[in-house]
Formats: C-alpha cells, sequence, structure tokens
C-alpha cells in the first residue's frame, strides 16, 4: 500500500465508486461477501488496492495544502514541477493562529516585528503525489489557496 487505507465513513461516502470498483475486477456483491468472509486477506488487498486509487486521483489535483499550527502558518502552492512555499511566525506568545482572535490579530499586524516570513521552492522527489500526501500526513489540509494567494498578491504589491 502506497498510502493509508480510507477510512470507514470515507468508503461510506465512495460506496458507489467502490461498487464500480469491485465490478472492474468482476466481483459481484455476493462474491465481496464471500471473499470478506472466507479471504479476509483478499478482500483487504482490495481496500488497499481502492485507497491508493482514491488518492492518486485526489492527490493529482491538489494544488494547495495549508498547515496552520499556534504559531506557524505553512502554505503550499503545488504546481506541476515544484512546491512553493509560504512560511509565517508569529513572535508573540500570546497569539495563536488557529483560533479567530489569533488569526485577526495576524490580519491586522502581519506586517509588525512580532511576524518573520520565509518563501521557499523546493523541487519534487520522483514521486510528486508521495510528496503532497506526506505533507498531509504532517497536517496539512488541502484549502482553495485564498490565504496563499492573499500572501502572493501582499508580497507583489510591496515590491517596488
Amino acid at each position: 500500500m502506497k498510502y493509508t487505507r480510507l477510512t470507514k465513513q470515507q468508503f461510506e461516502e465512495l460506496r458507489q465508486e467502490f461498487i464500480n470498483f469491485l465490478a472492474t475486477q468482476s466481483i459481484t456483491n455476493d462474491e465481496w461477501i464471500s471473499l470478506k468472509k472466507n479471504k479476509p486477506k483478499i478482500a483487504e488487498e482490495e481496500l488497499d488496492v481502492f485507497s491508493d486509487l482514491v488518492w492518486e486521483g485526489v492527490l493529482s489535483k491538489v494544488t494547495y495544502l495549508e498547515n496552520i499550527s499556534s504559531q506557524h502558518m505553512h502554505l503550499f502552492y503545488l504546481t506541476k514541477k515544484e512546491m512553493k512555499l509560504f512560511s509565517v511566525k508569529v513572535m508573540n506568545p500570546n497569539i495563536d493562529l488557529t483560533t479567530k482572535s489569533g488569526f485577526e490579530w495576524f490580519k491586522k499586524n502581519w506586517q509588525s516585528d512580532y511576524v518573520e516570513y520565509l518563501t521557499a521552492s523546493k523541487a519534487y522527489s520522483d514521486d510528486p503525489n508521495l510528496d503532497k500526501f506526506r505533507l498531509i500526513q504532517q497536517g496539512a489540509v488541502i484549502t482553495k489557496g485564498d490565504l496563499f494567494q492573499w500572501f502572493d498578491s501582499m508580497i507583489e504589491d510591496q515590491k517596488p
């Protein structure tokens, strides 16, 4: 298994897609029930293969990821060739970016001496989707990229 198995809830949400997947393997509902009961290892392998297919599909479409903690924001823009990062560190220990009030403070004080920024770019390894998956495993979530784009526009506006 390349990624992680989908959760029970995710399988339930993708029930029809899983049925279609089994059908492509020529596995009927009755055969699936029998597999789970009599050959659980093969059933587990089918769940893993389906999970990897779903992850591959999702990861190939991901463009933005965010990992926000109390004092840091890591905002990723995932291009075809590389991962671009805006990293934000809040030096005020009383501010928690994961709260509404902390984020409001940040929006008002993003140019203060209490906020540090770093930008970076990194080429993908041989497996870009696995690179993206590792970021998700470390706590990043898939987003539409509004925060990254806001930073990008602010930095552009600051250039002479």
